[in-house]
């Protein structure tokens, strides 16, 4: 018996026609983004390793244990990409394309080697959105705003909410990060294995752990935003201004500080609590990341903002709230049934491309079976046809076309030349 090779773990498929909900969801985001100015980049999923060590931060849990990493022949490093914003920067930088435009976005998969859940898997989509060289805090507000169109489009306004903070600059960071391990060590029996190691790795992800434990002993713990300089104060107070102005309803999360360290200043996540059981669970996430070209380059561009939105998340928020109602009853609009002959079959296929020509979003399905006329009707049905559109010899010789409304279990005989005219009363 031959073994039948099942997808790797972590990674899932999509299947039509959940497909088409996906595109939908897709073409709903990229026409805001056009809206807005925003120009679309192609990049590669799979980079040098030395691009991502470089810039997330050697102890976040990305580098350190999540990466899909791989020698090629010539035994150089090279990573399938765990997040868009570096590549991104790269490419910006290698083809140095600021100067003709400071909006981009870009979509595809990104890989990171994490325990599966509901909705994010170890192949997972995003679509980023990225602005360079603006410092306003009207930018900060504008990504946000922009995000908020495609909840309201997509209908799920109501069950999605934001949370936003300001993490300061490096140096801010530096200062609390020292109080903040002064904290932790005296409270180092309330800690488990995997929070202790981030102590002195990483102890700002143990101000995202969700456990409540922590939580509770957080609230006595020194707050980030008393150790922030005037300057991001400002930039702060002033995009919660502009978002209570555009009656954008948000959270300051003196927590949230996201995953990677090329973060400061403003920093944001949408949520919801509609997907799975436990915990809210992020849709879209991002913030200031003016520091990452300067470290990636000489380049004299010296501030950055943007965002990731997760596809498979929003799928699932949208499907569980219903809030996009797709028209999925028939999955082929018109299925072509020729009964067997060559001149027949060459009928069939003219007879295809006119409607395809006149109707191309119609999905059009051309049977070959060459079996009786029921088992096709059967196959048709299977398919979840709307019309069938019957052509034998007898049709031919009086150039006319049987159409069968399988649902409404009805048909007609049309003259062949009236068609066209035909298709466009029923579409």
């Amino acid at each position: 018996m031959i073994k039948k090779i099942t997808a790797i773990y972590g990674m899932h498929d999509y299947l039509f026609p959940k497909t088409l909900l996906w595109k939908n969801i897709e073409n709903i985001i990229q026409n805001i983004l056009n809206n807005y100015g925003y120009q679309e980049i192609k990049l590669p999923i799979l980079e040098k390793s030395e691009l991502f060590n470089k810039t997330i931060g050697e102890n976040t849990d990305i580098i350190e244990k999540e990466m899909y990493t791989l020698l090629d022949k010539n035994k150089n490093s090279l990573t399938l990409r765990p997040e868009g914003t570096t590549g991104f920067i790269r490419a910006i930088i290698e083809h140095n394309i600021f100067y003709i435009n400071k909006r981009f976005w870009y979509n595809g998969p990104m890989f990171r080697y994490e325990r599966p859940q509901k909705g994010r898997y170890r192949q997972f989509n995003q679509i980023g959105i990225e602005i360079l060289g603006l410092k306003s805090p009207y930018i900060d507000a504008e990504i946000i705003i922009l995000t908020n169109n495609i909840w309201k489009k997509l209908n799920i306004t109501e069950n999605i909410f934001l949370e936003i903070n300001t993490i300061g600059s490096l140096i801010d960071r530096e200062k609390y990060i020292k109080k903040l391990i002064f904290f932790l060590e005296k409270n180092l029996h309330l800690l488990d294995l995997k929070d202790r190691k981030k102590i002195y790795t990483n102890p700002l992800r143990i101000l995202d752990n969700n456990h409540k434990n922590i939580q509770k002993l957080l609230i006595n713990a020194p707050k980030l935003k008393n150790f922030l300089n005037e300057n991001s104060i400002y930039k702060f107070k002033k995009l919660c201004k502009i978002l209570n102005f555009m009656n954008i309803k948000f959270t300051i999360n003196d927590y949230l500080v996201r995953g990677l360290d090329y973060y400061n200043d403003i920093v944001f996540e949408w949520k919801t609590n509609n997907i799975g059981t436990t915990n809210s669970k992020t849709i879209c996430g991002g913030g200031r990341y003016d520091k990452l070209i300067n470290n990636m380059s000489n380049n004299k561009i010296n501030s950055g903002i943007g965002c990731a939105i997760g596809i498979e998340r929003l799928i699932l928020l949208v499907e569980n709230m219903k809030s996009i109602k797709l028209e999925i009853k028939y999955l082929v609009d018109i299925f072509l049934i020729p009964m067997e002959n060559n001149h027949i079959l060459k009928k069939i296929l003219v007879i295809g491309e006119l409607i395809r020509k006149n109707f191309p979003k119609l999905r059009i399905v051309t049977s070959y079976l060459f079996k009786n006329l029921k088992k096709q009707i059967i196959k048709a049905n299977k398919y979840k046809s709307h019309f069938i559109i019957i052509i034998g010899q007898k049709e031919i010789d009086n150039s006319l076309l049987i159409i069968k409304d399988l649902c409404l279990k009805k048909q007609i005989i049309i003259p062949e030349n009236k068609l066209i005219l035909h298709l466009e009363k029923i579409f």
